[in-house]
């Protein structure tokens, strides 16, 4: 049975300016974490959150809760109290994950599977069980998402043995924080390129000199053919974006990530649109707090890459709606997976993506930064620039 123990640890991560970016210039990671509640980004709020939740599990088995996943999820996220510092959204959210996130490790060590494999093996009737479909059934209805899953069914032995012999595709944010100078990024990188990296991205967004000296010094290290991609992490408004961007575009980057206010549907949209003849992607996700909103992302060709996280939306539940909708639309998934434990969570929600739902590895990667591993029982293994899958 559940116990109720949460507790919040910080890393001074900003003592090194790891993490930084143009609106986060002093970062320090934290978690929420304890015997059951296993991860949630953000700080002390997250920790009342959880503990505001644990009266939904406690005196419930780990069987009840599995054998009606959907019936929890919208039991944990329809409290009429706690439902008015949501809906589904913010701190609430974040606790709503670490609450189901931990479930979920609990059902796959019950199961002596890591979770990849304990999703892969589930049948796509007992993966649909576990989504709330609740405002999505305008972009994907319950039968679309069998019939996804079941067409994925071909092949999907051979790609698990794929993963396993060659991992998943990694892109690196280590080398090239806002706050670090030139000599510390040209030797990190000078390091990455000697690992076998070739995808790169920068962050920008604080002053576009800096960005056109600091994208130059990367393009010029990782030559034409290599990924480069970069991240303003919301720095900008709409016209702001069109424009920063176009004159970053000589360095040609993949895509622009998180360049204005992560709600704005319409203003993403219009800044897909500009760039499109530039062939530069929006990238977008992080931020973004449950299945609605990517929803509207989607149906409004506001994003050309998903940046699902494993924290900020509703656990491994809402994150396989959002698979399964980017799928339908065919927008790849490219995860976040910065933060504390975000590259050990995400890695097993990639792996299903390509096993069981998407079956394609084209133009698809994930993000993996190099710091606070060391605090895990289990860190992320990565190899050739790809995570292996764990056991």
């Amino acid at each position: 049975m559940p116990q109720k123990i949460v507790t919040h640890v910080r890393f001074p991560t900003s003592l090194g300016q790891h993490g930084s970016d143009a609106m986060h210039t002093d970062p320090d990671y934290s978690v929420a974490g304890g015997d059951v509640i296993e991860s949630a980004a953000v700080p002390i709020a997250v920790v009342c959150a959880v503990k505001a939740l644990s009266g939904f599990v406690v005196g419930k088995t780990l069987e009840e809760i599995v054998g009606d996943f959907r019936g929890f999820y919208r039991l944990l996220t329809s409290d009429g109290q706690i439902r008015w510092i949501g809906p589904e959204k913010g701190v609430i959210q974040l606790a709503t994950a670490a609450v189901l996130n931990a479930v979920w490790d609990l059902w796959a060590r019950a199961e002596g599977k890591p979770l990849w494999k304990l999703l892969v093996d589930m049948s796509p009737e007992q993966l649909v069980s576990c989504i709330d479909f609740r405002y999505i059934t305008d972009a994907l209805t319950e039968q679309e998402a069998l019939d996804l899953l079941r067409k994925a069914q071909t092949g999907k032995t051979e790609r698990e043995e794929q993963m396993l012999k060659e991992g998943y595709p990694a892109y690196t944010t280590s080398c090239a924080w806002l706050g670090y100078s030139d000599q510390q990024l040209t030797q990190l990188c000078t390091d990455a390129l000697a690992s076998g990296w070739s995808r790169f991205k920068v962050k920008v967004g604080a002053e576009l000199e800096d960005d056109e000296r600091r994208c130059r010094l990367i393009r010029q290290m990782i030559g034409p053919d290599k990924t480069l991609m970069i991240d303003a992490n919301q720095r900008w408004d709409v016209g702001e974006a069109i424009s920063w961007v176009t004159s970053l575009a000589p360095f040609r980057p993949l895509w622009i990530e998180e360049l204005t206010s992560p709600d704005d549907i319409l203003g993403h949209a219009t800044i897909s649109k500009a760039l499109a003849p530039l062939g530069i992607g929006v990238a977008s996700g992080e931020p973004c707090h449950n299945r609605v909103m990517f929803k509207q992302f989607l149906q409004a060709s506001a994003l050309q890459f998903v940046q699902i996280d494993s924290c900020r939306l509703g656990s491994v539940n809402e994150n396989l709606a959002v698979l399964l909708m980017a799928h339908k639309f065919q927008v790849p998934v490219r995860p976040h997976a910065g933060g504390v434990g975000l590259c050990e969570l995400v890695q097993h929600l990639i792996l299903f993506d390509y096993i069981s739902v998407s079956a394609d590895l084209n133009n698809r990667m994930c993000e993996y930064v190099d710091h606070l591993h060391e605090h895990f029982t289990s860190p992320v293994v990565i190899r050739n620039a790809h995570y292996l899958p764990p056991k």
